[in-house]
């Protein structure tokens, strides 16, 4: 992906990755140490010879990815710092735009209630690292204050403490302990969710309201009338014989109806 212009965006990212893999790339951001005299520490020595193999590397990767008419315009500048910040000049007006949006999305960024944090925070770290390639320079310390202003309301308790104690972390760090922390949140979840699936006891008095009830309807119930038995008619007094009274004998009315007709 050789750099002609255009693509200066692109470019920039793939070689941010290049020498960010080969360890090259503090010398985009680190002076070059002071060149030790001949009495210095081995120290001091080693770390200026590290330097400059480190700065020559870079400057290879950078003049190996581009066009043929850049790099003649740029392969006797002094370090890669001096080269990445000419290269800024000519084609930096390309990047302001997207390191406008870039820093829009980062802002607007939320992470939605119930989602995992790991993805959440890779995210953010993948737009921090957009915007650094577009040359948006963000701390340490305020790219922590991001990611947790980033969290959804379950993260209260964590960036209190977090602010309480006055810890510092990085990023790699933070997630960490939010991954940690959404553990916990899943247990007490999952613990609760269990209480409240569990056996509930029926409040006191239901059940024995329930019993007076069936028994009052119970005992509304009909009951089938049994058929009553018709007493015997007791002994006549008149003929002296049984199933009928007194009053009933044929005798008494045999009688009354004779008389009725000696009258006549």
């Amino acid at each position: 992906n050789q750099l002609t212009g255009p693509n200066y965006i692109d470019w920039k990212r793939n070689l941010d990755i290049v020498l960010t893999a080969e360890s090259y790339k503090y010398v985009l951001t680190e002076a070059c140490p002071d060149v030790p005299a001949y009495n210095s520490l081995d120290e001091e020595k080693h770390e200026y010879a590290r330097w400059k193999k480190a700065d020559e590397m870079a400057k290879c990767y950078i003049l190996a990815s581009m066009s043929n008419v850049l790099q003649h315009q740029h392969q006797s500048m002094a370090t890669a710092a001096d080269m990445l910040l000419n290269l800024k000049e000519l084609f930096g007006h390309q990047s302001r735009a997207a390191r406008q949006e870039a820093l829009s999305a980062l802002m607007n960024t939320r992470m939605a209630e119930g989602t995992p944090i790991r993805e959440h925070a890779l995210k953010v770290m993948a737009q921090l690292n957009e915007l650094e390639v577009l040359g948006g320079f963000i701390d340490g310390e305020t790219q922590v204050d991001i990611m947790l202003q980033s969290l959804p309301k379950s993260f209260d308790q964590f960036r209190l403490n977090y602010n309480m104690h006055k810890m510092h972390m990085v990023l790699p760090e933070l997630l960490s302990e939010l991954q940690s922390a959404e553990a916990l949140f899943t247990q007490k979840s999952v613990v609760m969710v269990a209480k409240q699936a569990g056996p509930s006891r029926p409040p006191k008095g239901r059940k024995r309201k329930k019993a007076a009830g069936k028994a009052k309807a119970q005992s509304t119930q009909l009951v089938p009338q049994q058929a009553v038995e018709k007493k015997p008619k007791g002994r006549c007094h008149k003929c002296n014989k049984s199933g009928h009274w007194k009053v009933d004998c044929a005798l008494i009315k045999k009688g009354k109806e004779g008389n009725s007709h000696t009258f006549v």
